[in-house]
């Protein structure tokens, strides 16, 4: 098979852009992890805020990726740094909905009793509402982590590496066969992480009775 021989003759290759790739990719979700965590956290305790902070991401959200690359170059030039850049904030919308949803949700008979045996509130936040809120916390992370390797690809087409190198560069010479190998790594790559991850939620949704 064509698709199978390409990627073995020019394994090194394939190898190089898939540790870009995964470095480019785990630098904007760990990003977007710590920043969506922070802010679901803020407006879950600041709810008039949430509206407005939720309407703008969800604004953002909607300009296209290649434009919003296209914007930052001016700022930050061409490569990896944009690139990250751009997929962190594609990748706040979910975790920062769903640490808010689940934080703000939690059962309110929960949180009376742990205020009624003394918890302050920095406690019922750490040790009540996001342990419970954790799996569906992961689950908007799920969804993080699969868009931002998936639209890691597009990154390329300013200068970045990653699996879009292959991908352009199969383009850019009509080669379709090295542009279906990239096209097929980053499936794989995205695939393997969501498995990983719904395994973590499982787990996690056990541990608190949340099934």
């Amino acid at each position: 098979m064509e698709l199978v021989q390409i990627l073995w003759d020019r394994r090194e290759f394939f190898l190089t852009c898939l540790l870009e790739h995964i470095r480019i990719s785990l630098t904007a979700v760990v990003c977007a992890g710590v920043l969506g965590i922070l802010a679901g956290i803020l407006i879950s305790r600041h709810k008039k805020a949430a509206g407005v902070v939720l309407g703008i991401i969800n604004v953002i959200y909607t300009v296209p990726s290649i434009s919003l690359l296209g914007f930052l170059i001016p700022f930050t030039g061409i490569g990896n740094k944009t690139a990250i850049i751009a997929l962190t904030v594609y990748g706040l919308l979910p975790i920062v909905r769903n640490t808010y949803t689940g934080l703000v949700n939690v059962d309110a008979g929960i949180l009376e009793v742990a205020e009624g045996l003394g918890a302050d509130k920095r406690q019922v936040l750490f040790r009540v509402r996001f342990p419970l809120a954790l799996p569906i916390i992961i689950s908007g992370f799920r969804n993080m982590v699969v868009m931002i390797i998936a639209m890691g690809g597009i990154a390329s087409f300013i200068g970045a590496g990653g699996l879009g190198a292959a991908i352009y560069r199969g383009i850019t010479t009509y080669n379709m066969t090295l542009t279906a190998a990239g096209s097929l790594l980053i499936a794989l790559l995205a695939l393997f992480c969501d498995y990983l991850l719904s395994k973590a939620e499982k787990a996690v949704s056990r541990r608190y009775g949340i099934e």
